[in-house]
C-alpha cells in the first residue's frame, strides 16, 4: 500500500511541477512529440505497405505455378542475360504439360501483346491482349461479371470472340451492355461474350482490368504466330504445391529433352518469390527507417534528462526538507522518475494525436490505419524513454544528503 501511495503522491507532485513550469514542460515534450510522430508514422506506413502488398500478391494465388523461359527475379545481370538465350516455350509443350500432369487442377497456356481496342468512336490504348484457353479463368482466380467465358471448343477453334476486363468495358461502353457487341482489337474484329469482375491493380504496376482475353488459336492467327508462352499451373491444393512443382519440373525436362546433367532451361515461378523479396526489402527499410526515426526519440530523451537535472538542482532544498522529515531515498527516486515519465507520456499522447491526423493524408498514397498495437507500443516507448532519461537525475536526487541539501541556497 505504501508503494501505491508513493506513486499517487509522485503523480500529484509531478503534475504540480508541470503546471508550475508550463513553457518549459511544453518545450521539453516537443522532442518526445517529434520522436513519437516519426516512429509511429513509420510503423503505420510499414504496416500499411505490408497489408497492401499481401492483398495485391494474393491475386497470384498460393497454389499457382508459372512456367516460363525467364525467372521473375534474376540475382544478377549475367543470370538475366542467360535466361534470354533459353529456348522458347511452344504451344505443343504447353499441351504436353497439360496432358502429363497429375497434380494440377488446371493448366493454361498464356501469351500477351499490347494493342489498341476500339468501339465506334471510343478507343483504349495499351490494352493487354491475352491469348489462352478455357482454363484461363480457373488459373487466374477471376470471375465473370457479365456474360460467359470462352468454351473449350471456341479456344481450339479460334472463333473471333473475346472477354474484356472491367476497365475496357467502362472505357468503351457507356450506358449499354458490351455483350454481343463487336469491337476492334488491334487489326481484328471480335465479338464480346463476357466481362470480368473488377480485379484492381497488381503491386501498383498496372491494372488487371485493362485486358482482353481471346482464344489461343485466334491469337496465333491474328497477332503472333510463334510466341513464347507462359504456362499457368494451378495445383490441386496449396499443400501439394511443392509436389506439383517437382512434377512440373520433371515433365518440362522430359518435354524439352534435357539430359540428367543439364540444368533447367526454364523457370518455375511462384508467389513465394515475391513474398521473399518483399520481406527482405521491407525488413531492411523498416530497420533503417526505425533506427533513423528512433534518433529523434534519443534526442528527446537527452532533452528530458537535461531538464530533469535542472529540476533536481532547482528543488534541492525541497528534497532536503522531504528527506529531513522522513522521506526515503526510494520515495525521492520515484518522485522524479514519475515526473519524467509523465512528461514523456504527455508527449507520447500528443504525438499519437498528430500521427492519427497525418494518417488521413497518408491514405491517399497507401491504405494505412493506425492499429492499437502501434498505439500501445508508442505509449510504452514514451514511458520507457521517460524512465530511462529520468533515472540518472532521480538517482542523484535520491542520494542527496539532507543536511547538504538544506544548506543549498
Amino acid at each position: 500500500m505504501n508503494f501505491f501511495r508513493e506513486i499517487k503522491e509522485g503523480l500529484g507532485i509531478a503534475w504540480d511541477a508541470i503546471r508550475a513550469n508550463k513553457l518549459r514542460s511544453v518545450l521539453t515534450t516537443l522532442g518526445i512529440v517529434i520522436g513519437i510522430v516519426t516512429v509511429t508514422l513509420m510503423a503505420t506506413a510499414i504496416n500499411g505497405l505490408n497489408g497492401a502488398f499481401h492483398k495485391s500478391i494474393s491475386i497470384i494465388g498460393a497454389d499457382m505455378l508459372f512456367v516460363s523461359r525467364n525467372t521473375w527475379f534474376a540475382h544478377s545481370e549475367a543470370e538475366w542475360l542467360k535466361t534470354l538465350k533459353r529456348r522458347e516455350i511452344t504451344l505443343e509443350q504447353c499441351r504436353a504439360v497439360e496432358r502429363e500432369l497429375s497434380l494440377a487442377r488446371a493448366v493454361a497456356p498464356v501469351v500477351g501483346i499490347a494493342q489498341t481496342v476500339a468501339y465506334k468512336n471510343r478507343s483504349s490504348s495499351s490494352v493487354q491482349i491475352l491469348g489462352s484457353t478455357d482454363q484461363f479463368l480457373a488459373t487466374s482466380g477471376f470471375s465473370m461479371n457479365e456474360g460467359r467465358f470462352i468454351s473449350p471448343g471456341e479456344a481450339e477453334g479460334g472463333r473471333p470472340i473475346c472477354v474484356i476486363g472491367n476497365d475496357v468495358a467502362t472505357n468503351l461502353f457507356i450506358n449499354e451492355s458490351p455483350i454481343g457487341k463487336r469491337i476492334k482489337v488491334g487489326p481484328r474484329i471480335m465479338e464480346v461474350i463476357g466481362v470480368l469482375d473488377k480485379q484492381g491493380s497488381f503491386l501498383g504496376m498496372g491494372s488487371l482490368d485493362n485486358q482482353v482475353i481471346i482464344p489461343i488459336q485466334q491469337f496465333l492467327i491474328g497477332y503472333w504466330r510463334n510466341p513464347d508462352f507462359t504456362i499457368k499451373v494451378k495445383a490441386i491444393s496449396p499443400e501439394q504445391l511443392d509436389e506439383a512443382k517437382e512434377e512440373v519440373r520433371g515433365v518440362m525436362r522430359k518435354i524439352r529433352r534435357l539430359a540428367p546433367g543439364d540444368e533447367d532451361d526454364f523457370s518455375i515461378n511462384q508467389q513465394e518469390q515475391f513474398i521473399t523479396m518483399f520481406n527482405t526489402v521491407a525488413g531492411t527499410i523498416a530497420t533503417v527507417g526505425l533506427l533513423i526515426t528512433g534518433l529523434s526519440l534519443f534526442v528527446g530523451g537527452i532533452g528530458i534528462m537535461n531538464i530533469m537535472f535542472v529540476s533536481v538542482a532547482e528543488r534541492t532544498r525541497e528534497i532536503g526538507v522531504r528527506k529531513a522529515i522522513g522521506a526515503k531515498s526510494r520515495t525521492i527516486l520515484l518522485q522524479f522518475l514519475i515526473e519524467a515519465a509523465t512528461v514523456c507520456m504527455l508527449g507520447g499522447l500528443v504525438g499519437l494525436v498528430i500521427t492519427y491526423l497525418l494518417t488521413f493524408a497518408l491514405r491517399r498514397l497507401i491504405p494505412v490505419n493506425m492499429s492499437f498495437s502501434v498505439m500501445g507500443l508508442a505509449l510504452l516507448v514514451s514511458l520507457l524513454t521517460g524512465v530511462i532519461s529520468g533515472f540518472l537525475p532521480a538517482w542523484r536526487a535520491a542520494r542527496m544528503n539532507p543536511v547538504d541539501a538544506l544548506r543549498n541556497e
